[in-house]
């Protein structure tokens, strides 16, 4: 016999004295984040395995997330002469004082979680975490994404290089579809 969690959930609310604490309210780091919701263009430039830059398109849908805490990119291309699609989060945790999101796409099995901070002055949203790299074991991404203005956007990914230094593997540049 299946039950629903449903009834006890709303039971448990009603219970809850009115003098409970207020949810959490969006912020300004909220309210700048959900700015970019709109289709976007992309083009992309990445290199392949063989050390050939390649150039291809893409889109990325970007909609208001949950309590208008969140953006959801649904993001689509062609790449490397194979189809791609991926969905992210990105959210600001009140709580940590830091962005924070996730990625998942059709190139890997693995959820990306990251966490980063916003240079007010460069315009530029900093991210990090792991994730599978080209050999498949796991490494340290990090992505710059730069708002150039309302309608444009500069994405960039680093993994280590040589040395550890980082080295840029993609930029995709994305123009809104949708000009405001």
């Amino acid at each position: 016999m299946r039950t629903s969690l449903l009834p006890t959930l709303l039971a448990a609310l009603l219970a809850v004295p009115a003098t409970a604490q207020e949810p959490p309210k969006p912020g300004a780091e909220h309210k700048q984040l959900l700015a970019a919701v709109g289709t976007w263009n992309a083009v992309i430039e990445m290199t392949d395995q063989a050390g050939t830059p390649t150039t291809s398109k893409g889109v990325s849908k970007l909609t208001a997330g949950p309590g208008g805490f969140w953006i959801v990119d649904d993001f689509q291309a062609q790449m490397m002469g194979a189809p791609f699609t991926g969905h992210g989060t990105t959210g600001y945790d009140q709580t940590k004082g830091k962005y924070v999101g996730t990625w998942i796409d059709s190139w890997s099995s693995s959820v990306m979680v990251l966490e980063g901070t916003y240079d007010a002055a460069k315009k530029a949203l900093t991210m990090s975490g792991m994730a599978p790299g080209m050999d498949g074991k796991p490494v340290l991404h990090t992505m710059v994404t730069t708002d150039k203005d309302a309608n444009t956007r500069v994405f960039e990914m680093f993994l280590p290089g040589p040395e550890g230094k980082a080295m840029k593997v993609m930029t995709i540049t994305y123009t809104r579809a949708d000009k405001k």
